[in-house]
């Protein structure tokens, strides 16, 4: 498919039926975005389509619709691979989402790997999907959680990680993105040092892969995950990129249908990769939506994204910080649209419920990251987060939405 020339918002805002709508009379401005973001048209018609008139179980049925769904199961697969820049679709494990793809290899990779005083490493700004998963894993196996930490500005202290680095380290685990501070962080570096050591990454992709071009080959990370419905793809999709040698070697974390080879009742053979990994009925629907989706921001082409949203950042940020009494949490360099902040005293619950009431749906809270705000001494933020489909007209109401917030509470 060929990518769209020029970066065109108000043919691409027309693609999402749900913008077009007034809240409290007063038009949606969807600044939600890394919660989840909202649906094109494309991935709305496609899984209509399936249900209307394609539905059938995939892998096992010789029939018409099976074996049609089937091809598109594979071929979705393969859009991903494409995607990503993986060697192989064997690299491409569909799940339900970027924790369940975490959660799979703390099981897998810590049942084979990881024993008692063994160390995993996380940094401070992760969210709880990769805080929870490693903490059962320790306490499971004796190990050792080690966090790396950041400063004021958001941003890992690469020395400090250097320093934990040791022959107790068996995973990195780091998100690629902070979810509440945007906050890009050097995977690549993080990576190229673990690897000095033999140590295996993870990659926690669930706030990248929708705003910059992912190559996981330069990455050389092990594994990487992400949630198909934050890159505009229905709920419950999700995908575990990892490297063969390493998929090869882990055992299933889950079993059941689909993932045998052979089933005796003295002993049970694994299906090859990928299916090895996918127990029982796939959310075939879900994965098949999900490369349309990323057809989709093929189409509109990712790169053009990226420069979109860089330019309403930088032009939301200026917008705020005229703002008396606003703070701004993560002033990385090296960021992606998002703000976390807040307006002196106010409580971010109540800026948040004032805005909704003039239209304006932002995150208010912690976004689950209870360990970074304890960093920052703060309950919470509220978070505006930008989309392909915001535009500076949405940021300037916002804008004058926060003025009067201030104006009640201030």
């Amino acid at each position: 498919m060929n990518q769209v020339k020029s970066f065109d918002i108000e043919t691409i805002r027309k693609d999402f039926p749900i913008l077009n709508q007034q809240i409290y009379n007063h038009p949606l401005i969807y600044f939600d975005n890394a919660a989840t973001t909202q649906k094109p048209k494309p991935v709305i018609d496609k899984v209509n389509e399936i249900y209307s008139l394609k539905n059938s179980n995939i892998h096992r049925g010789v029939h018409y619709l099976s074996t049609q769904l089937t091809e598109e199961y594979e071929n979705a697969r393969k859009q991903v691979r494409e995607f990503i820049n993986a060697r192989s679709t064997n690299e491409i494990i569909f799940t339900g989402g970027t924790t369940h793809s975490i959660n799979a290899i703390a099981y897998s990779f810590g049942e084979k790997y990881v024993e008692e005083g063994d160390e995993i490493i996380i940094a401070e700004l992760e969210h709880h999907a990769n805080i929870v998963p490693w903490q059962v894993l320790c306490d499971r196996k004796n190990a050792r959680l080690k966090v790396v930490p950041i400063n004021d500005r958001g941003e890992i202290i690469m020395e400090e990680y250097e320093k934990m680095l040791s022959g107790n380290t068996k995973l990195v685990s780091i998100n690629h993105i902070s979810n509440s501070l945007g906050t890009i962080n050097d995977v690549k570096k993080i990576t190229a040092l673990a690897h000095q050591k033999d140590i295996p990454v993870l990659v926690d992709g669930a706030q990248s892969v929708q705003h910059q071009t992912l190559d996981v080959q330069e990455l050389d990370c092990d594994f990487f995950v992400f949630s198909g419905h934050k890159i505009y793809g229905p709920n419950g999709t999700g995908v575990l990129y990892g490297k063969e040698k390493w998929l090869e070697d882990l055992p299933p974390y889950q079993t059941g249908g689909e993932m045998i080879h052979k089933v005796t009742f003295e002993r049970t053979t694994y299906n090859s990769l990928p299916f090895k990994f996918e127990a029982g009925t796939p959310n075939y629907v879900g994965a098949i939506g999900m490369a349309e989706a990323l057809k989709y921001l093929h189409k509109i082409g990712v790169d053009a994204i990226a420069d979109h949203e860089k330019a309403l950042l930088e032009y939301a940020t200026s917008r705020l910080r005229d703002i008396p009494g606003l703070t701004i949490y993560g002033t990385s360099e090296r960021k992606i649209g998002v703000i976390s902040f807040l307006i002196g005293n106010i409580h971010h619950y109540d800026t948040g419920m004032v805005l909704d009431k003039m239209g304006v749906a932002v995150r208010t809270g912690h976004h689950c990251n209870e360990p970074l705000m304890d960093h920052f001494g703060i309950e919470g933020t509220v978070r505006c987060s930008f989309a392909m489909y915001n535009t500076k007209d949405e940021i300037d109401h916002f804008y004058d939405a926060l003025i009067k917030v201030n104006e009640m509470f201030g």
